[in-house]
């Protein structure tokens, strides 16, 4: 019994991750590094680890070849993985497309928020938060900043994902905690955008995030 469910599990891991690859299969997925990174770099009140220089060069390598990204950012909490992944997040940017941050939570999208305008608030950057406590104005003001590309950050919950959030260009989608959501989920943010790069942070790893 052991042994079959030990093997429906890893079934289950490979089907789900062969769907999620086979929806992002392109060859035009080409990211190059710009001065936005340079920038943010300046912007740090402290020093970057060599582990984390190490994976934003990484993660800098995935979304400059032409194959989407699909990479799990594994770290304790504390360790600076958000930094990681916002360097990513600028990169992208600053080719001229735009990104998105899922949180599980509205607090914590919250805070990605507010961390993330400190960080840029000198860099020419908009900015927009989208969960689902909010106003139909602000919404709607929301959508349209998204659809028309004038929000180039777009950082919410699993809001993100609803049918009526159309976005100009998607080309990275950042999923933090991202054992809370499901595979579903990760396709549905991924088929928002054409050549969407998937990068997924989690500090628990369970056996379905590192399949």
């Amino acid at each position: 019994l052991i042994k079959r469910l030990a093997h429906d599990e890893l079934l289950s891991n490979f089907i789900s991750l062969m769907i999620l690859k086979n929806k992002m299969k392109t060859n035009n997925s080409e990211i190059l590094e710009n001065n936005l990174n340079t920038l943010l770099h300046k912007n740090l009140n402290f020093e970057l680890t060599e582990d984390q220089m190490k994976v934003i060069n990484e993660i800098s390598n995935d979304l400059k070849s032409n194959e989407p990204m699909l990479r799990l950012l594994q770290g304790d909490v504390g360790s600076g993985k958000t930094i990681v992944a916002i360097f990513a997040i600028i990169q992208v940017v600053g080719s001229g497309s735009q990104a998105v941050l899922m949180a599980p939570t509205e607090i914590l999208a919250k805070q990605h928020y507010n961390n993330l305008k400190q960080l840029i608030k000198n860099i020419d950057i908009e900015i927009t938060l989208i969960v689902g406590k909010q106003t139909a104005k602000l919404k709607k003001e929301n959508y349209e900043s998204v659809k028309n590309g004038k929000s180039q950050i777009i950082i919410g919950t699993h809001a993100l994902t609803s049918k009526g959030l159309i976005y100009k260009n998607l080309k990275l989608a950042v999923i933090d905690e991202q054992h809370r959501f499901g595979v579903n989920q990760r396709i549905s943010i991924v088929e928002k955008g054409k050549d969407v790069n998937l990068l997924v942070m989690t500090a628990t790893p369970i056996p379905r995030s590192l399949a």
